[in-house]
Order: C-alpha cells, then sequence, then structure tokens
C-alpha cells in the first residue's frame, strides 16, 4: 500500500463532509463561548487568577481532543478539581498547585493502565439515572446566582434567550439555536444600552497565550507528601467524573468509547496544562451537553475547537466576548440542564413499575450529589447502596430442601442459589444436626461458591455433623467451586 493511499486509510471519513465541518465548527464555537464564564468561576473557587483557569480549559480541550478515548467529549478546567485542589492553594501556594495537577496525571496514567475504567460495569443504571438528574439540578441549580440580586431586563432576557432556543430550531437547525441565542442577545443589550452583567465582569480575559515551565516548588520529599494526598484526590475525582461522562455520550450516541485510553487521555492532559499553569481539570459535563446534544457534535474536531475558539475569543476578541450578556449564558445552560435532566425517570407510571430499591438508590444519588456538589461522592454512595441492596436481596435466594431415604439410612440436602458471605450465613441453620441420620449429603449442584465465607459456612456445617458422630459427603461442585472449597476447606475453621 502506498503511503498516500495509508494516509486516506487513516483519515476520519468526515474530512470530506462540510455539512459535519459546519456542525462541529459551530459546536465547538458554542462551547468556547459557554466555557468562559465557567472556568472563570472555578478559577475563583480554586483561589487563582481567572487567566489560570481559561488557560487549562485550552490546554484540556485541545490535549484530550487528541489522546482522549470518547470523541465529541470536553474536558476542562471543573469545579470538582478547584474545590479538591483548593486547600492546597490557600495553604502552600500556587506552584504546589501546579504541582499536584501534573502529579495527578501521572497518577491518572497508573490508574488507566492498570484497569480504573473496568470497575465503570459495577455502577448499575439507577445510579447512572440518578447522576444524570442531579447533574442537571447542579448545572440549573449554579445558574441561579446569576438571577439573584440582579437588573429586572436580565430576566426578560433569559426568558428570550430560552424561546430562541425552543423555537428557532423548527426554522433551520444549520446554525446551533444557542449561537442564535447569544448573538442576538448581545446585539439587543449593546444597541440598547441595557445595563446588565456580562462575562466581562467576571473577570479580565487573558491577552496572550500560556508559557510552559516547571512548577515552582522545591524539589524534595517534604513537597511531595505534601502535595500526593491532593494530587491522589484530583486524579480519583476527575477519572470518575470522566468515565461517567463518557459513558453518557455512549448512551446518547449509541457508540463505544475506550474508557482505558479516556483514564490515560486525561492524565497526559493534565501533565500538559500543569506544564503550562493551568489549575488542571477533568471532563465537562455541562459542556458536553451543548456539544452533543445540544449542538450536534461527535467527533474530535469539535473538542479542539473548542479550545482553540476560547483562547482566540479571549485573545483577539476579548473586548467583544466581554461584552456578551450573562443572561445569554444562563439560558443556554437552562436548557441543557432540562435537556440532560432524565424526566422519564421520574414519571408517576415509571415509579410504579421500578422496584423500591433502586427508586432509592436513584434519589439517594440525586441527594448525595445535591448536598456536597461533587458527582464523584454521590456516585460512590449510590453504588455502595444499590450493592448493599443487591447483597440483602439475594441472600435470601440460597434454599435447603432435605429429602430422606425411604429406608432412613441417609438424608440428602439440596443447595440452590447463590454461595457468598450474604447468603452462607444463614445456611448453617438450615440443618437438623441433632435427628439427621448418620449418613449426610449436600448436592451443590444447583449453586455456585463465591468466597471463602460459603467454604466456612460448610466446614462449621461438616464439624457440627462431625460433633455428633455423623459423616457428611459433599457432592456436585463445579470446577470452580471445586477448587476454592478443595483450597480452603479446613483451613478456615482450624480443623484438619
Amino acid at each position: 500500500m502506498s503511503p498516500a493511499a495509508r494516509l486516506r486509510r487513516l483519515r476520519p471519513d468526515w474530512v470530506n463532509n462540510p455539512k459535519v465541518w459546519r456542525t462541529e465548527v459551530l459546536a465547538g464555537l458554542v462551547v468556547a463561548l459557554a466555557l468562559i464564564p465557567e472556568a472563570i468561576s472555578f478559577s475563583i473557587i480554586a483561589g487563582v487568577d481567572p487567566a489560570i483557569g481559561l488557560f487549562a480549559s485550552f490546554t484540556m480541550a485541545v490535549t484530550i481532543s487528541v489522546v482522549g478515548g470518547r470523541r465529541a467529549m470536553i474536558s476542562a478546567a471543573t469545579g470538582a478539581v478547584a474545590l479538591v485542589i483548593a486547600p492546597l492553594n490557600r495553604e502552600h501556594g500556587f506552584g504546589y498547585l501546579v504541582a499536584a495537577v501534573i502529579l495527578a496525571g501521572v497518577f491518572q496514567i497508573l490508574l488507566g493502565a492498570v484497569g480504573v475504567a473496568k470497575l465503570m460495569r459495577f455502577v448499575p443504571r439507577s445510579v447512572m439515572v440518578g447522576f444524570v438528574n442531579a447533574l442537571a439540578v447542579l448545572i440549573f441549580m449554579a445558574q441561579l446566582p446569576e438571577m439573584h440580586d440582579v437588573p429586572w431586563a436580565v430576566y426578560p432576557l433569559i426568558v428570550g434567550g430560552l424561546a430562541l432556543m425552543v423555537f428557532f430550531p423548527k426554522v433551520t437547525t444549520v446554525i446551533p439555536a444557542p449561537l442564535v441565542s447569544i448573538v442576538i442577545l448581545t446585539v439587543i443589550t449593546l444597541a440598547a444600552g441595557i445595563a446588565v452583567p456580562t462575562v466581562g465582569d467576571k473577570g479580565a480575559l487573558p491577552s496572550s497565550l500560556p508559557t510552559p515551565g516547571l512548577p515552582d516548588v522545591p524539589f524534595t520529599l517534604d513537597t511531595l507528601t505534601t502535595v500526593a494526598p491532593y494530587a491522589l484526590a484530583m486524579a480519583l475525582v476527575g477519572l470518575m467524573e470522566s468515565l461517567m461522562t463518557a459513558k453518557l455520550v455512549d448512551d446518547i450516541t449509541d457508540t463505544r468509547s475506550n474508557k482505558t485510553r479516556e483514564s490515560i487521555g486525561q492524565g497526559i492532559a493534565n501533565i500538559v496544562t500543569g506544564f503550562f499553569g493551568g489549575m488542571g481539570g477533568c471532563a465537562m459535563i455541562g459542556q458536553t451537553m451543548i456539544n452533543v446534544r445540544v449542538s450536534g457534535a461527535r467527533t474530535r474536531l469539535s473538542t479542539f475547537l473548542a479550545g482553540s475558539f476560547l483562547m482566540v475569543l479571549c485573545i483577539v476578541f476579548g473586548p467583544v466576548v466581554s461584552d456578551i450578556p450573562m443572561a445569554a449564558l444562563v439560558a443556554v445552560m437552562v436548557m441543557v440542564s432540562f435537556a440532560t435532566f432524565d424526566w422519564h425517570s421520574i414519571a408517576p407510571k415509571t415509579l410504579k413499575r421500578m422496584p423500591a430499591g433502586e427508586i432509592t438508590v436513584m434519589a439517594l444519588t440525586v441527594a448525595v450529589v445535591v448536598a456536597t456538589h461533587n458527582l464523584a461522592i454521590g456516585v460512590v454512595v449510590g453504588t455502595i447502596t444499590a450493592m448493599v441492596i443487591f447483597a440483602k436481596r439475594v441472600a435470601h435466594l440460597a434454599e435447603v430442601t432435605a429429602a430422606t431415604d425411604p429406608d432412613g439410612s441417609q438424608v440428602v440436602y439440596r443447595v440452590t442459589g447463590e454461595l457468598f458471605f450474604a447468603s452462607s450465613n444463614e445456611l448453617v441453620t438450615q440443618f437438623d444436626y441433632a435427628t439427621d441420620p448418620d449418613k449426610v449429603v449436600i448436592d451443590l449442584s444447583g449453586t455456585h461458591i463465591w468466597d471463602a465465607s460459603s467454604v466456612a459456612a460448610l466446614d462449621a456445617i461438616e464439624t457440627k455433623y462431625a460433633q455428633r458422630g455423623k459423616s457428611i459427603e459433599i457432592i456436585g461442585l463445579n470446577r470452580p467451586s471445586a477448587q476454592i472449597h478443595q483450597k480452603l476447606s479446613g483451613e478456615l475453621t482450624g480443623s484438619h
């Protein structure tokens, strides 16, 4: 194969598709506009200059567009990461924050390499629904400060922006409705001289590109021990949000993503961001929803352009961008919140059919996320709760039935269901040790031994019969069960 043919084969199929180009370019522009006030706000949370958050959003988006495992997903400076590293910046200074960002990237690469992404299979659907709904609530709640104690003109501007985004797609979908809404509201406020809060009120925009450099910290063991706990927390929170967002985009687009590559890519992006003096970040769920669900983007181009446009808008068009009314961006985020929420999940018909345990898990996930403003904590609590409910439910599925031979010489106990730590605890109580004949057979062909607790329970049963001078025979073990039983039997209770 010639080099030219090989190059054509590697080229994405959308390169020569003008419609896709238009969608991706406009989506990237809308996301870039929405990123500016968010990045500035997160900088304030972290206690750093607004330019630091904007630089982080630029480097994260551009880098992850190349090395990430989920196309069209937006990564930038985020509130969750800002909350984690803010105490480090406050107590030790900006140099330590940058060092933590770089180390967090290293941790993410290591975690990705050892397969942390595979843990996503243990996140139940009820937690995923709760995650999505909590995300929608947080996005909406984040807009409330922009509607409090503001000039009255802000409210009709927000309503007008929402109306434009609802009705403009009925006219044409060539141009994203959020972009139309932002442009029209900006023109109206400037032409009419309406005094309302603008993007410029959030903070000064940078006037030049970031330059690479090493963090200003002593390279000692003390620095490492100071930075490491914050870096690990940032790595875990960032990966959790990024992988959950990737899974959400998978569902929306009906495509699969490489979660391991995404995990490693997040690490690379944070390392690059750290060396350019950024505050680090992870996948941005709200902006990803703007990109994928609202604007219809599907490729890496939109992610790359979101970061690129962000710097162009700040450096070249800073004065124009500063005049964009915050009401226009609030309207966009309110629409994103409404579109993100899974309304079907709270419909009365759905709630009537859904098991009470799953409703509890979904509601608890939402409650914890809203209370802590941390999506990662909510997902962990929801998943653990779901596992506890599941364990409690299946613990009662191990049943024991007895059949005594007509001549009374032996009894056969047949065990069905799954044997693990929860169900095996009740197993010991289901045998009639005193009145059973001298020979007891336990048929395990209808079950599976999952852990040491089950083997310990079988040993306890055998000991109780032996104390009464009765013999016990275990039959029907499948190969994995036989292996774990043979390996551990007699080693857990001290009997040999």
